[in-house]
């Protein structure tokens, strides 16, 4: 398992965190894109807190020419036209269980470690937070999408099933279409998971309204 780490950048808000939040970055982005996000989270009623912030592998891309980049998978098309990259999903899931196995090997248990992404980081959150034999805390998606939908049902973990999940995004998106995400909030919906829906007016991005739900919601599962 050791072999299969990719680095990361660590923020701990005090020592001996009590609980972590792995957050994953969109394409062609790393581990810093998300950073001021986390400075502008405050947890502390939850205790100390670690962020995790993992760079993803560098791949080339289809839908940028080939170029190389840090990406989570292979996007040959928008709008997943064309198909998606299982393989690529895959083996970035691995990659992700790992970080988590790392966080309960350090002493913070999976119920108080949250997945969180945005856009592919989005998809890599709810591909390998919904598959995972042990509960997480939380799932947290920004602009994106559940990839691999039509094999979630078979493949997704039953003990996971009341873990809550946070979607959100922009209606104004051109990169992942507003009606793209709300199928994936629906599919969720149909197979039980309790999703709770933001969307604000914005594109492919954050906002200060959202990181402020987001704050309000994290507080409500991390707190003893």
């Amino acid at each position: 398992m050791r072999d299969m780490q990719i680095p990361a950048i660590e923020i701990e808000t005090d020592s001996q965190p009590n609980a972590s939040v792995i957050v994953l970055h969109g394409l062609g982005a790393d581990g810093h894109d998300f950073v001021p996000v986390c400075e502008q989270l405050d947890l502390r009623a939850a205790g100390p807190v670690r962020y995790v912030l993992p760079h993803a592998p560098e791949r080339p891309v289809t839908i940028n020419g080939g170029a190389v980049m840090r990406a989570w998978y292979d996007i040959v098309a928008m709008g997943g036209r064309g198909g998606e990259d299982e393989a690529g999903l895959r083996a970035s899931r691995a990659l992700v269980d790992a970080l988590i196995t790392r966080e309960v090997e350090r002493g913070v248990p999976s119920s108080r470690i949250v997945l969180a992404g945005f856009s592919q980081g989005c998809a890599m959150t709810l591909m390998t937070g919904l598959r995972r034999a042990q509960p997480l805390a939380v799932l947290v998606g920004l602009s994106g999408y559940l990839p691999l939908a039509a094999t979630t049902a078979a493949e997704r973990a039953p003990q996971n099933l009341p873990t809550p999940i946070f979607l959100a995004h922009g209606r104004f998106d051109p990169m992942i279409a507003l009606p793209r995400a709300q199928a994936s909030r629906d599919a969720l919906a149909a197979l039980g998971y309790a999703v709770q829906w933001h969307e604000y007016p914005m594109e492919h991005s954050v906002c200060l309204e959202e990181i402020q739900h987001l704050n309000r919601f994290l507080l409500d599962v991390l707190k003893p």
